[in-house]
């Protein structure tokens, strides 16, 4: 199998897609459903995956959601995604969504989160990927934690297994 030219995080990320918040999407707390906040990350992160791999991708894993404020109505969200590194078939994708208010213009942060996709074949078996090129500092930070993610990831799974593997 020839080997797969490398592709930069900025081939395949999302940067600031907007979503606006209406009634329907209110909990009875009077803020963002943080269930559907986490399914649009995980649609959106679904793109990343894709668009690096060039496959079709499912997802794998969901660490480490951290809701860090609400949402509310009238704000309008802003879902920013990236590949952060990739291993063999599988990816690790960062996603951080903020809150801004519609009229002051005030931005928060109110969700990180870190997905794990595996790119698929035409069989339905895992394919290998492209290695990603860190581009900034900060894709450099990442891509160096999310090393620290997947050793924690497969410890936990061996734990858990009973020192078995997968």
């Amino acid at each position: 199998m020839p080997e797969l030219a490398p592709k930069p995080v900025s081939a395949s990320a999302i940067e600031k897609h907007v979503y606006k918040v209406f009634p329907n999407d209110m909990n009875a707390h009077d803020t963002v459903f943080g269930g559907m906040i986490m399914a649009k990350c995980d649609r959106l992160a679904l793109v990343v995956a894709e668009r690096h791999s060039a496959h079709v991708c499912v997802t794998a894993a969901v660490d480490s959601i951290h809701f860090r404020a609400p949402a509310k109505g009238n704000d309008t969200l802003l879902f920013s995604l990236s590949l952060n590194r990739s291993w063999g078939s599988s990816m690790e994708i960062g996603a951080r969504v903020e809150a801004e208010n519609s009229y002051t213009g005030d931005v928060r942060h109110i969700l990180s989160a870190f997905f794990t996709f595996v790119a698929l074949d035409e069989n339905d078996k895992p394919i290998d990927v492209p290695a990603v090129i860190p581009e900034t500092g900060g894709q450099q930070r990442r891509f160096d934690n999310a090393e620290i993610r997947r050793e924690g990831r497969l410890a936990t799974r061996k734990k858990l297994s009973g020192g078995q593997g997968a």
